[in-house]
C-alpha cells in the first residue's frame, strides 16, 4: 500500500486499531473504500473479523472480497467501526454524509465500543461548515415544506445528479444546508432533527474517540486530546 497517499496511510494505519478477532464496522467513502481492502487482505491471512457494513456499497465491496458480514438487522455488538468524514473540527465533531450513507454510519457509529475516522489533511477545519454543508436525509413526501423549515437554519439545496434526486439507500432524499460557520454543532443537530420529516443529519458530535489523519507522518487524534 502507498503510504505516501494520505488516504492510503490513514487506511493503512487505522488496521493497528482493530482487535485481533471480533466485529467491525465498515464505513463508506473513498477512504473507508480502501481500508475495507485491507481487512479484506487480513481475512484473507486468516484473521477473524466480521464487518457490518455502513452502505449497500460497502456491503458489495466487502462481499466480493470475500469479508464475513453480519446481517442489517441487529442488534450487533461492535468492537471498533472505522469510517471516514467530510469534515472534522478541532473537537473532533464530524460532518459526514457527503456519500448520502451517514444515517446508517450514524447506527453503527452508536453501536460500536470504539469509532476510528481516517481522513485526508484537507478535511480539518478549526469549525464545522468553514468547508463543508451539512448533509440532511429528509422523506420524499412533503420534502419540500421540510426544506422550508431547514430554511430557517440556512440554505438547504437538494441534492441531485446527473439531473435526478440522489437517492440514500433506504430511498430518502438529500439536502445539503449551508449553515455557515457553525457555533454550536450540538445545537444545530438538535434544532434540525425537531423538523419533521428529517430522518438524520450529517453531524456527529462528540462520536470520534480516534482520528487518523493520513500523511508524513500519520497524526493520531484522541478526543479530548485534541487541539
Amino acid at each position: 500500500m502507498d503510504v505516501t497517499d494520505p488516504k492510503r496511510a490513514a487506511a493503512l494505519a487505522a488496521l493497528q486499531e482493530l482487535p485481533e478477532h471480533g466485529v467491525i464496522g465498515l464505513g463508506t467513502g473513498s477512504t473507508a473504500k480502501l481500508f475495507i481492502d485491507e481487512v479484506a487482505r487480513l481475512v484473507r491471512a486468516g484473521r477473524r473479523l466480521v464487518g457490518v457494513p455502513t452502505s449497500e456499497a460497502s456491503r458489495a465491496q466487502a462481499e466480493a472480497l470475500g469479508v464475513p458480514l453480519l446481517d442489517d438487522v441487529g442488534p450487533w455488538e461492535i468492537d471498533v467501526t472505522v469510517d471516514g468524514a467530510d469534515e472534522v473540527d478541532a473537537a473532533l465533531n464530524l460532518i459526514k454524509g457527503g456519500g448520502a450513507a451517514h444515517t446508517r454510519e450514524k447506527i453503527v457509529n452508536h453501536a460500536s465500543r470504539k469509532n476510528v475516522i481516517v481522513v485526508d489533511p484537507a478535511k480539518l477545519s478549526r469549525r464545522l461548515g468553514e468547508k463543508w454543508h451539512v448533509p440532511i436525509e429528509v422523506l420524499p413526501f412533503g420534502h419540500a415544506s421540510t426544506a422550508r423549515a431547514l430554511g430557517a437554519h440556512g440554505t438547504p439545496s437538494l441534492r441531485t445528479r446527473e439531473g435526478a434526486n440522489v437517492r440514500t439507500d433506504a430511498g430518502n432524499l438529500i439536502y445539503d444546508l449551508n449553515a455557515g460557520v457553525i457555533a454550536d454543532p450540538a445545537a444545530l443537530d438538535a434544532a434540525l432533527h425537531a423538523i419533521p420529516g428529517v430522518v438524520e443529519t450529517g453531524l456527529f458530535v462528540a462520536r470520534a474517540d480516534v482520528v487518523i489523519v493520513g500523511g508524513l507522518p500519520v497524526r493520531r487524534l484522541e478526543r479530548g486530546a485534541a487541539g
